[in-house]
Parts: C-alpha cells; structure tokens; sequence
C-alpha cells in the first residue's frame, strides 16, 4: 500500500532534511501543499530536497514549479479545479465524498478521499463516513487502489485502510505533530518506518 505525507503547512526548521530522510526510509509521494506561502519560499524549500527525489513529488497550488522543477505531479483542489493545459504528468484530486469518488477517480492517476476518520491536524474535522459505508464502499468498488485514504491515518487505523481496499494512505497531523525541532528527526522516522511495516 502506498504511503504519502503530506507537507505541514507551515514551513518547519530543516524540513527538506527530514523529507529526504523521509523518502530514504520508504515514503511513496510527497504532497507539497503550503496554504498562504509566496511562491518564493515554497520554490526555495523545493531547492533545498535533492533532485533524486523531485519526481516524487506532488505540488498543491503552485503549478509552475512542477515543470521548473521535473516534479513528479499536481494535486487538484476547489482552489485549483483544472490542470494547466497540455499538461501531460501525474495528477491527483482531493474528494471529500463517495460520490465525487465514483464521479472523477478513473480520470486521475488517483484521488484523495477525506475525511475518512477524525483528523489530527484540523480540529473539529470529523469522519464523514461510517464503517459500514466505508465496507460497501469496497464491495461495490468505489474504493479501490486508485483511492488514497486522508483524514486521522494514524499507526492504529492503518491495517484496516489495508483490508478496506484502499490504495493509500496520506499523512499529515501523525507525522508534523510529532516534529518541531531538528532533534525531532529520529522520532519521526521511527514512526515512519513502523507504519512503513504495517502498510506493507
């Protein structure tokens, strides 16, 4: 199953360090999402990760620097509803319902599907689903390996966003709650490959 993080939305002290440590240790995709940034700073933080691990990167919003840069792919949101034209690389698309699920996956590389628990990082962002919607979900299909799970992914919920069928995970709040500092780093990463193991 593969495993996105997704950026904090502030920018953290060393951050590109601990993403390239983070793509070292088994991260799939990284989504570079920084609400309320100047193209600027997210065009430096870009600099600062090594080439290696630029096509495997997805950027939110600023969509010049997925050329500038050769990054792997955009993400689609209600702020950006459409691909730049001729734009021919990965592309991603955040949905916040089944139905929007069933409507556009099959005409993206894949879609993230939120909330699919109680978020860590946005409080009072509460699932939108039950279990039980989520286990018809899969047997009717909607969920299926193009669909990533976002919203509360944490180490505990992970084996049953396997066994849902889900394609993916992306975590944001499980990761950036636990980094604040540069000595943060190996704890970070600890977690990380834990759920690494656990998504197989």
């Amino acid at each position: 199953m593969k495993l996105i993080v997704i950026t904090s939305p502030d920018f953290l002290p060393d951050e590109a360090q601990v993403i390239a440590a983070l793509f070292r240790a088994g991260l799939d995709l990284l989504h570079l999402r920084k609400p309320g940034a100047d193209i600027s700073r997210v065009r430096q933080l870009v600099r600062e990760i090594p080439w290696e691990y630029r096509q495997r990167i997805v950027i939110h919003d600023f969509f010049s620097l997925q050329e500038e840069f050769a990054l792997g792919g955009i993400h689609l949101n209600s702020r950006h509803a459409e691909a730049p034209e001729r734009y021919r690389g990965m592309l991603s698309r955040a949905c916040h319902s089944l139905e929007e699920v069933k409507a556009t996956a099959d005409r993206f590389d894949y879609v993230l599907m939120s909330p699919v628990y109680d978020s860590i990082s946005k409080q009072g962002y509460r699932s939108g689903y039950s279990q039980e919607t989520l286990r018809q979900a899969q047997v009717e299909g909607i969920i299926n390996g193009k669909v990533v799970a976002l919203g509360g992914i944490s180490e505990t919920n992970l084996p049953e966003i396997k066994s849902l069928g889900f394609g993916g995970a992306a975590l944001l709040g499980d990761i950036w709650n636990r980094y604040r500092t540069p000595e943060d780093t190996e704890e970070v990463l600890s977690h990380f490959r834990k759920l690494r193991e656990r998504a197989g």
